[in-house]
C-alpha cells in the first residue's frame, strides 16, 4: 500500500462521520494541539534540535511541533496526506508569506517545507534547483498510539517510506499513551469503544500492549535506543471546549459511525464532566511515553 497517515480512527471501514472538516481542525489547531507541547518539548531538548537539524515530521497536523522545532533554528519538513485541512493550517501558521501576512521573526520561513500529496512524494522533492537536499536527521511521528485497538495500523509502512530519506543512524521518535492507571483520558476513551459493536479493526477495546512502539518500531527495521515519558495534562477553559478538543482528535469517529453522532457526544460530555472542577474548567492529568528509535 502506499504510505499514508493513518489516524487512530483510521482502521475503520465504512462511512465517516458527517462533520465539517475545516471546524475539526481548527479545533484541534485551537485547543488540543497544544496538549503535547511538553512532549515535543521534552524530544527536541533531549536531541539537541537545533540548527543543524533537518525535521521531517510525520503527521505534522497544523504545525505546531513544526513551528517549535523551526524557532529552535531546524529546517522543517511536515508532511500529513491524511489531513489536507490540518495541512493548510500548518501551511499557513509556517509559511505566512504565503498568505499575505508578516512571518513570525523567530522562524526561518525559508527552511521550512510543508507538503501535499502521499510520503512518496517527499522523494521527488530530494533534488531542488538542481541541489541534492541532505538527508533528515530528524524523523518525528508525535501523533500517540496505544489508545485504541488497530491505531498503529499503517505506521510501519509509513516509516518504513520515510527512513530512506534520513540518514543512516538517525533518530526516529514514535509516541503513545502512557499506562491507562497514569492516564486520565483512559476513562473518557471508553467512550469511542462500543459495547454493543465486537472489536474490529480500529476502535475496539484492547488491552494495553506495553511494548508495542518497540513492535511498531522493530517491524520497521529500526534499533529502539531509548524512551521516556512525559507529564501531557489536557485542560480546557470548559465542557464545551474540552468535548470539542477530543472530537477532534478522530478518536470517537468510528463510534459516531457504529451508533449515534449526538449520543457519542452526550456520552463524551458525561464522561468528561467527572473531569469537571469547580471553576468549570476541565483537567485531566495524562503520562505519554516516546521512543527513540535509530535507522541502521
Amino acid at each position: 500500500m502506499t504510505p499514508t497517515l493513518v489516524r487512530q480512527h483510521a482502521g475503520h471501514a465504512g462511512p465517516v462521520p458527517q462533520v465539517d472538516p475545516r471546524a475539526r481542525a481548527r479545533d484541534w489547531s485551537e485547543i488540543q494541539e497544544r496538549m503535547l507541547v511538553p512532549l515535543y518539548e521534552a524530544v527536541y531538548e533531549r536531541l539537541e534540535v537545533g540548527c543543524g537539524t533537518r525535521l521531517l515530521a510525520l503527521g505534522c497536523g497544523s504545525g505546531l511541533a513544526l513551528l517549535m522545532a523551526a524557532s529552535r533554528g531546524a529546517a522543517v519538513t511536515g508532511a500529513d496526506p491524511s489531513s489536507p485541512e490540518r495541512l493548510a493550517l500548518a501551511r499557513q501558521r509556517l509559511q505566512p508569506e504565503a498568505w499575505g501576512t508578516r512571518a513570525r521573526a523567530e522562524v526561518r520561513t525559508a527552511g521550512v517545507r510543508v507538503v501535499d500529496g502521499p510520503l512518496d512524494d517527499l522523494a521527488g522533492l530530494a533534488d531542488h534547483a538542481g541541489v541534492r537536499t541532505p538527508r533528515y536527521t530528524l524523523v518525528t511521528a508525535f501523533e500517540p498510539i496505544g489508545g485504541l485497538a488497530g491505531d498503529s495500523e499503517g505506521l510501519g509502512a509509513l516509516l518504513a517510506a520515510a527512513t530512506p530519506l534520513a540518514e543512516r543512524g538517525a533518530p526516529v521518535v514514535l509516541a503513545g499513551w502512557g499506562p491507562p492507571e497514569r492516564c486520565a483520558t483512559s476513562s473518557v476513551l471508553r467512550v469511542a469503544t462500543r459495547p454493543d459493536d465486537p472489536a474490529r479493526g480500529t476502535g475496539g477495546p484492547r488491552p494495553p500492549l506495553r511494548d508495542e512502539m518497540e513492535e511498531v518500531a522493530r517491524r520497521a527495521g529500526l534499533r529502539p535506543d531509548g524512551s521516556g515519558r512525559v507529564a501531557c495534562p489536557f485542560g480546557y477553559a470548559d465542557l464545551d471546549s474540552a468535548v470539542r478538543g477530543m472530537l477532534s482528535t478522530g478518536l470517537f469517529d468510528a463510534a459516531m459511525v457504529a451508533s449515534d453522532e449526538n449520543q457519542v457526544e452526550k456520552e463524551l460530555a458525561e464522561a468528561l464532566h467527572a473531569h469537571r472542577r469547580s471553576d468549570g474548567t476541565v483537567w485531566m492529568p495524562n503520562v505519554f511515553r516516546y521512543l527513540i528509535a535509530r535507522i541502521p
